[in-house]
């Protein structure tokens, strides 16, 4: 069973938006893909009766000749009667009021295709999608069954251009690589055997700008030889609804002609449909793994059932917490892949597999505690931190077994939440290191709650700093937390030792307060404390 609601997020937001998904009908089935053409027909009304045009239930609707509101209204409130699943349109028609009005009242799914996505593609695209979410489990292995056709492309791409090929995505890594290796060189060689261009290849090609004309609308570019040896590339950007999903590399011997790189150009399509199917399939797999460990951290799954469907072992873990800077996973477009490329240098820097999810805009990374011990986790969120353009804060909870994880996250948000009050030094750290500050806060908090603040003479200090502009307060904290060291108290408030002495004798002069009493040096530092750190 393949609901409207799983087809949609599968193909993902690049091609389809939902603008309409009425209650239920998220959950309705998804038969198959019909293409709607009115035509010379002159209503799709018509068309259905006279036979030309079928929709059945369940169907997805492509609006492919809708050119008008009205046709886009008929098509909606016909296809409704048929009992689709929803109706597909290009903008700006799938936005008009009165479209998404009749498509509401009719209670059928209205989606938006990306206004420069193929038709044709989209057809193929969503029936692949289709058969991959048959079954859960199909959707989760589908990665690998992608990866064989794209081998299998490559092979034809190699063919079509009469040179090897490898098929990259966006970040220079290899997906899939022609057998043909008649036409070769060491960046070729390197590339295949560390699946992604070298990084001295990377920056040789990046200085000749090939990446920049990739994001251009080109649709091959030629790299003339270098002088290092590395033979001339014909490169294919991999394009769907306007977004660059990948790039073809041929390693040629020299300049092609016009019809073999028209023809190498012609493969792109088809290659970024599989692109699409693997990214579908591979996001189908990043949720339930995500929803799974989101499950491990609030207590709720089963920690047999996680460990055996994420390989973890029963051994201890450690939850880290890491802010990156937004206050929530929709803050930014680009704010959830910058999470999950995080997610996978930590795994691959401390050279183990580190699960993720992210909850609340906060990325939560459980790492096996016997693979990275602490002081090798702070080094790499370290240098993820020193590489970040965005702030960025991370703080790990204690070592756990997998049936406690959620104490773990707990005591990870809590060192979090020091961070994030600059209670702290940061950008890193871990419950264990910050004990003294998180005993001084959970005194702080509980005694806040307690009214300790309106007894004694602290108030009268407050008022006295309120309206005299004198800082009272802050000296007395500063003379008691350096009891004996005048000098280290001055310091302290940035101030000559003279001026503490000073302040003190006026300050006693305000209040009649024993301080060679312990008690009360204990009493006062602790309402200090409560003001500081609640």
């Amino acid at each position: 069973m393949t609901s409207l609601a799983s087809v949609v997020n599968r193909v993902g937001p690049t091609l389809l938006h939902a603008v309409v998904l009425p209650e239920g009908n998220g959950q309705r089935n998804v038969a198959d893909v019909v293409i709607a053409e009115a035509g010379s027909h002159g209503t799709y009304g018509s068309a259905l009766r006279a036979g030309l045009m079928h929709v059945n239930a369940g169907d997805l609707v492509l609006a492919v000749a809708a050119t008008t509101v009205d046709d886009a209204v008929e098509l909606v409130t016909e296809s409704a009667s048929c009992s689709a699943a929803a109706v597909l349109l290009k903008p700006p028609l799938a936005r008009r009021a009165a479209v998404r009005k009749a498509a509401t009242e009719a209670e059928i799914g209205l989606i938006e295709v990306h206004a420069k996505t193929s038709w044709a593609q989209l057809v193929w695209l969503l029936r692949t999608v289709l058969d991959a979410i048959a079954d859960e489990r199909e959707a989760v292995d589908a990665p690998e069954a992608g990866s064989a056709d794209l081998f299998r492309l490559a092979d034809a791409a190699a063919s079509v251009v009469d040179a090897p090929v490898t098929i990259e995505d966006t970040n220079s890594r290899v997906l899939a690589y022609s057998a043909r290796q008649d036409l070769t060189d060491p960046a070729r060689v390197s590339t295949i055997m560390g699946r992604r261009i070298p990084d001295d290849v990377l920056a040789r090609f990046r200085s000749r700008g090939v990446f920049r004309e990739l994001s251009t609308g080109k649709q091959t570019i030629f790299v003339p030889a270098q002088q290092d040896g590395t033979l001339p590339r014909l490169i294919v950007p991999i394009r769907m609804g306007g977004e660059l999903l990948g790039s073809m590399w041929a390693v040629v011997d020299g300049p092609v002609s016009e019809e073999r790189a028209a023809a190498f150009a012609d493969a792109a399509p088809v290659v970024a449909v599989h692109l699409l199917r693997r990214r579908a399939s591979a996001d189908a797999h990043r949720r339930a793994t995500a929803e799974l460990v989101a499950g491990l951290l609030d207590g709720t799954a089963s920690p047999r059932r996680a460990m055996a469907e994420l390989g973890m072992t029963a051994a201890a873990h450690r939850v880290i917490a890491v802010d990156t800077g937004g206050k929530h996973p929709d803050d930014h477009p680009r704010a959830e892949g910058l999470r999950l490329a995080l997610l996978e240098r930590v795994g691959k820097r401390i050279g183990a597999h580190a699960h993720g999810c992210t909850l609340g805009g906060v990325l939560y990374l459980v790492v096996p505690a016997e693979r990275a011990d602490w002081s090798e986790l702070r080094q790499v969120l370290a240098k993820e931190s020193a590489a970040a353009k965005r702030t960025f804060r991370a703080a790990a909870g204690t070592r756990r077994p997998v049936a406690e994880l959620s104490q773990s996250r707990a005591e990870a948000d809590e060192a979090l939440g020091l961070l994030r009050a600059e209670l702290v030094e940061g950008p890193v750290i871990s419950f264990d290191e910050a004990w003294t500050a998180l005993t001084l806060h959970r005194v702080a908090t509980a005694t806040a709650g307690a009214g300790v603040l309106d007894l004694g003479p602290l108030d009268v200090l407050r008022e006295q700093d309120r309206t005299g502009k004198t800082a009272y307060v802050d000296t007395l904290y500063a003379w008691l937390r350096h009891p004996g060291d005048p000098r280290a108290a001055a310091r302290e408030l940035r101030i000559h030792p003279n001026t503490l002495r000073y302040r003190m004798r006026k300050l006693l002069e305000q209040c009649d307060v024993d301080l060679d009493d312990p008690d009360v040096r204990l009493a006062l530092l602790t309402q200090l404390v409560s003001m500081r750190w609640s």
